[in-house]
């Protein structure tokens, strides 16, 4: 059934809850469980689109016209319709990460200058501080789970009656609103890789343009489940794992978490989700350990086999051949998008082999997100698909194996950072065209490769490069390696040496190798190093190794924070 949504096309986001909303009004639009197992709570999409309309009115009417709000919680329905309801037809949403340190929290709150704030109960104590220090814009705190006012503290679910009150009486200051789709409409705070993150502004144009290219390239439509995941400050969340769906009339659930993902993804009839690599590493190692405790390994390698024989000439037996293994990670589970860092081309190839569509999407805060994405039609291992219909891509200045910086260019492009003109000329051409700040190539039809951040890039003496994430990807699938770090190291006579950080995990290589003690596990570790090092032509070979326990340096969206890691490692 191809989604009726593939011919829409909206100019914000005001505009698609419009459309969308008469479409699919009858449809879920969130599930939920309840007390009685297998029984479950629905909120339709008019409903949510009613309860947009309630909330928007009354923060209109608290004086909240044109002003900037943010929403910080965990990944909740009362998160999503904030977010909306600031977005279409109040002022500006600024979504915050919800795993910032208290400080950290009240320096985004200060640079945004917003004058109202939506919270879960978790937050409760940093909010009070605020309340009390009045160094900050803040004038309105709105609670996501107090069921009334109290204390000066507003209740999210008493604001929705107002508005619905206010509606009943006539007033359409909201319903009415009109939307500059090219002005700012988001303001989002970059995961911080950098000392100090910057303020993405992005307009709804940008975002709009985006949904729309999704809707193009996937084949989802009303009837379909997504499990949300990742943290919806996350643009790449927001964009595909909220905003897509309730433009398609899908339904969202929310995940318990990662310890219940596998019983979340079966109990609900999870079709889609989107995470990141790590995840699904973890549940295709999993798969494949059950499968060969049960000794089953033979079998399955010989049905890939047959399956893959078969797709050949267009006969797909993977659902039946594999029926086991899809009971297991959910029978109704069919595409999976994977974004944020590269994905194990083994994993990648396994999971597809078994039946599983699992696309890898490419993008950036400052691109909506996505830029590219694999499809079931149009995909090579390895590769991060095709760009996207209404984005433009460029290799800059490619050296001889046509490896450049990846730029890009299209309405889905960010209007700047804001309050920052030095690192906006930096990213943006006058031309239009985004550094991406991604070493990548692109092939004769159109594939892209990413190889690596431009920044990570190890410049060796003889000219040559060595992309970081391309050895740490071989030596994290190392069982007893937890993750792994890759730098260059420059000695006095001017070598440049490729060096490796390991953190290891003490108990799994006493089980598995029967190996114990500091000395005993490096030399262990050396040895795995060396194979790894026999992968790879000689240049980027590994020379130098340090171990340890301690968690990596990363941002909250787990990414290595590479330039305070290295200082760490060599004690600058």
């Amino acid at each position: 059934m191809e989604s009726k949504s593939k011919t829409m096309k909206y100019i914000d986001l005001k505009d698609m809850l419009k459309q969308t909303g008469e479409a699919y009004g009858d449809r879920p639009a969130y599930m939920f469980k309840t007390e009685e197992p297998g029984k479950f709570k629905t909120i339709t999409h008019k409903e949510f689109r009613d309860e947009i309309n309630d909330l928007g009115t009354a923060l209109i009417q608290m004086g909240l016209k044109d002003k900037r709000i943010a929403v910080i919680s965990e990944n909740r329905y009362e998160w999503e319709l904030a977010y909306l309801a600031i977005a279409a037809g109040v002022g500006v949403v600024v979504p915050l990460d919800k795993a910032l340190p208290d400080n950290e929290l009240e320096s985004l709150v200060l640079r945004s200058q917003v004058e109202a704030i939506f919270y879960s109960e978790k937050y409760d104590d940093i909010m009070n501080k605020l309340r009390e220090k009045k160094n900050t814009n803040l004038k309105y705190f709105i609670s996501m789970d107090l069921q009334e006012n109290t204390n000066g503290i507003y209740s999210q679910k008493t604001l929705i009656e107002k508005g619905k009150k206010l509606i009943e009486n006539g007033d359409n200051s909201y319903l009415d609103a009109k939307i500059n789709s090219e002005e700012m409409g988001i303001m989002l705070f970059t995961s911080g890789t950098t000392s100090m993150s910057k303020a993405v502004m992005l307009s709804h144009k940008n975002i709009v343009t985006n949904v729309m290219d999704i809707t193009q390239r996937f084949d989802l439509n009303e009837e379909d489940v997504l499990l949300s995941f990742l943290p919806l400050h996350h643009v790449f969340e927001c964009t595909v794992g909220f905003l897509y769906p309730i433009s398609i009339g899908g339904c969202i659930v929310f995940c318990e978490g990662v310890k219940h993902m596998a019983d979340n993804i079966k109990d609900y009839g999870i079709t889609a989700m989107i995470s990141v690599p790590a995840v699904f590493d973890i549940i295709y190692r999993k798969v494949m350990k059950a499968i060969e405790k049960k000794g089953k390994l033979a079998t399955l390698e010989k049905g890939k086999k047959i399956s893959n024989l078969l797709l050949k000439v267009k006969i797909d037996l993977r659902k039946k051949l594999f029926k086991e293994v899809h009971e297991s990670l959910g029978p109704k589970l069919k595409l999976v998008v994977t974004g944020g860092a590269a994905l194990d081309p083994e994993t990648e190839q396994g999971f597809n082999d078994l039946g599983f569509d699992v696309e890898q999407g490419y993008g950036l805060t400052e691109t909506s997100p996505v830029i590219a994405a694999e499809t079931p039609k149009c995909r090579k291992t390895g590769s991060i698909g095709k760009k996207f219909p209404s984005v433009e891509v460029k290799i800059d200045s490619p050296n001889k194996e046509g490896v450049g910086e990846l730029m890009a260019k299209g309405p889905s492009v960010m209007l700047g950072y804001y309050d920052n003109e030095e690192a906006t000329k930096e990213a943006i051409e006058p031309d239009g065209w985004f550094h991406t700040g991604d070493l990548a190539r692109i092939d004769n039809e159109g594939f892209i490769y990413i190889l690596g951040r431009k920044k990570s890039v190890i410049v060796l003496n003889n000219g040559k490069n060595v992309f970081p994430e391309e050895i740490e990807t071989l030596l994290n699938k190392v069982e007893g390696i937890k993750e792994s770090f890759v730098y260059e190291k420059k000695e006095a006579d001017g070598d440049v040496k490729v060096c490796v950080e390991i953190v290891y995990d003490k108990e799994l290589i006493k089980d598995l190798y029967n190996i114990e003690g500091e000395e005993n596990i490096k030399s262990f570790l050396w040895e795995k190093v060396k194979e790894v090092n026999k992968l790879m032509p000689k240049y980027k070979y590994v020379r130098e190794m340090v171990i340890t326990e301690e968690a990596l340096i990363k941002t909250t969206t787990l990414k290595i924070k590479r330039h305070e890691e290295i200082k760490k490692v060599l004690g600058k």
